[in-house]
């Protein structure tokens, strides 16, 4: 088997990516799948925040992921759509202070999935929530095993199975098995009949994240109450 490697995305990848996306999202609405155009502004915005999977021996694009940094509380995203959370997946609304990393796209060609280049695309991504000292990834993860059961179950129930490790979903099981959590649902989306249009909200917690805020106010404590304690 050839070596598959992970590096940051670059110009010369972009046609390769954009072919991926019509691969990989068949049932997705072709305006919500990621042009040339689109992966360019994302290099440009959050080059860093950009990973593609290259097969050593041909130079084959054969993988991508790609995200941006989002700011506010997670329980904010209960409420968002895929095309509110990526400008239309053009990232315009990347924050480079933003404290998550945003996971917009995971795309793997369906001739090298099951070699554990998901996984990988999940640890470049950790490390660099790691190195820029993020409070995690969250995403709206996509549920395509759920087609096969929602004529005898709804959507909660299928997630619960699923977390259960009843059911093996092709998105939603390796997420958990790379440390995501299951934070909630998300109606509505993505243009996606398959799933109904339903994602979970998933979140990644960095194990490194310090709140800076709350730790300097903590280390504050002490000293005002030494204060105190002099004066009386």
């Amino acid at each position: 088997m050839s070596e598959i490697f992970i590096t940051n995305t670059r110009p010369e990848h972009l046609m390769g990516c954009a072919a991926l996306q019509g691969v990989c999202f068949p049932n997705v609405n072709k305006d919500a799948l990621f042009t040339e155009a689109h992966i360019a502004n994302h290099i440009l915005l959050f080059p860093e925040g950009q990973f593609v999977a290259i097969e050593r021996q041909s130079g084959k694009v054969v993988g991508m992921t790609a995200g941006l940094r989002t700011h506010g509380q997670l329980e904010q995203h209960r409420a968002h759509n895929y095309a509110h959370a990526t400008s239309d997946g053009w990232f315009w609304n990347h924050d480079p202070n933003g404290t998550y990393y945003y996971g917009a796209d995971m795309s793997v060609h369906p001739d090298y999935r099951g070699k554990g280049i998901a996984r990988k695309f999940y640890d470049v991504r950790k490390a660099l929530c790691k190195r820029l000292g993020l409070k995690g990834q969250i995403i709206g993860g996509m549920i395509p095993g759920f087609v096969n059961y929602k004529q005898s179950m709804n959507v909660y129930e299928y997630v619960c199975h699923v977390i259960a490790g009843n059911i093996f979903d092709p998105t939603m099981t390796p997420q958990l098995r790379n440390g995501f959590v299951w934070r909630g649902m998300i109606p509505n989306y993505v243009s996606d009949p398959p799933s109904e249009g339903w994602a979970t909200l998933m979140e990644c917690p960095n194990a490194d994240y310090v709140d800076k805020k709350r730790s300097a106010a903590n280390t504050q404590r002490p000293a005002e109450m030494s204060k105190w304690q002099l004066l009386i």
